[in-house]
């Protein structure tokens, strides 16, 4: 199937003549080895996967055998199942390994990645590679991070052609998998059931040993339900039958191989009465789809978890279109105890600017109001967005301006 364009493409070229060591984090079936393959010069590159049992035994069991026999210009993918190797590649860039040397996948963010960032501290570029973005999907690889200001989003609108609301929906049940959406797939339902069997009896069972496949299976579910909600792991675990002990267990698992992430709250000393929980969100809103039963984008359109889903979608691609071009996602929520909130509060250079997301084409005016809560903040609060079904940009007024969730 063809290649879609990326947009770390240009990233990943840059760190590779700067750093012996790059290293591309993400979920699984995100594009992670196609990048790299993509950008190999030639076939002087060799490529192992770690995900064969015969090579990862052989990477654990004697590292600096392991890359004697395999030298660079290297492609490892899966490495998190080998830490031994990182202290042999900190001692391989030690002696001077040209840059370039080793190109480096992970799947995971548990311990051993960890332990790669304290061994290679300095020594590697970490990148990180999400699902497929809108802008990528519409051929914009090059269409930079999202800002808000005015004369960068008139720019934006002129260049990504904006959608119709069922458009959107579309997007959203499908999903951003290079998978499905190149076509190397054809049944949605059948990929992401596939892509759940995989990661429960690969990752799951690799970071609880012993678990219960259906249980657990059980368990993401209920996540998938409470998307956009404030956190509570007593109702999850009741769902799936499990303690909450081991739902907060699980939640981990989940959050660390980037199932989920989490929305944290925005808070001040000068903002006290400020709530704490954090929400939950999908990295891939797909994936939410298959697992709520939502059989078409129609029926998505017109359910119950609608305005869920649109809240996830619009909040996962602000995260890609910033992560795409190595920028950290400073993104929370709002709300206090007097019943204020927000749905979603972006820290941009030094300004903290207020965003509602409604399922709606024409938003309500009154809601601009709503974003002074944040003047008492520590930060100045700068240009707010409703992000909408709207296919126009336009404002409400000078500070808040309506954006069509096309342009994310």
């Amino acid at each position: 199937m063809p290649y879609i364009p990326r947009t770390l493409e240009s990233l990943a070229r840059e760190c590779s003549r700067d750093y012996s060591l790059v290293l591309l984090t993400g979920p699984r079936q995100v594009g992670k080895s196609t990048l790299f393959e993509h950008l190999s010069a030639g076939p002087q590159r060799r490529r192992v996967s770690l995900d064969d049992p015969v090579l990862r035994r052989a990477a654990k069991s004697d590292p600096g055998l392991f890359l004697q026999l395999h030298p660079a210009p290297l492609q490892i993918d899966e490495v998190q199942y080998a830490p031994e190797l990182f202290t042999y590649l900190k001692l391989a860039t030690d002696r001077g390994a040209p840059a370039g040397s080793y190109w480096l996948t992970a799947s995971q963010t548990y311990s051993q990645m960890r332990l790669s960032q304290e061994s290679l501290a300095g020594r590697v570029a970490i990148l990180h590679m999400s699902a497929l973005s809108q802008a990528e999907l519409a051929g914009r690889a090059d269409a930079g991070p999202l800002s808000f200001e005015p004369d960068a989003l008139a720019e934006r609108a002129r260049t990504i052609e904006n959608a119709t609301p069922f458009e959107i929906y579309r997007r959203i049940w499908e999903g951003g998998m290079p998978g499905f959406k190149s076509g190397r797939y054809q049944n949605h339902d059948l990929f992401y059931s596939s892509y759940i069997e995989s990661y429960v009896n690969r990752d799951a069972t690799d970071a609880i040993p012993g678990v219960d496949r259906l249980v657990f299976a059980d368990f993401v579910r209920a996540c998938a339900c409470r998307i956009g909600a404030l956190l509570n792991v007593h109702d999850i675990a009741r769902d799936a039958g499990v303690s909450d002990d081991t739902a907060k267990r699980w939640l981990s698992v989940l959050e660390a191989s980037e199932i989920i992430f989490y929305l944290r709250p925005y808070s001040h000393h000068l903002l006290k009465r400020t709530v704490k929980t954090p929400k939950l969100y999908f990295f891939d809103t797909g994936l939410v789809c298959h697992l709520t039963g939502y059989s078409s984008p129609e029926i998505l359109m017109k359910g119950a978890l609608s305005g869920a889903v649109l809240e996830n979608y619009v909040i996962a691609e602000l995260k890609k279109s910033l992560q795409n071009h190595a920028q950290t996602p400073h993104l929370y929520y709002y709300r206090d105890k007097d019943g204020r909130d927000l749905d979603l509060v972006v820290e941009q250079e030094g300004r903290l600017h207020p965003c509602e997301i409604k399922k709606s084409n024409h938003p309500p005016t009154e809601l601009a109001g709503h974003f002074a809560v944040l003047d008492k903040a520590a930060l100045p609060r700068g240009t707010g967005a409703v992000f909408c079904l709207s296919q126009e940009l336009s404002a409400i007024d000078r500070q808040t301006l309506v954006v069509p969730v096309g342009l994310v």
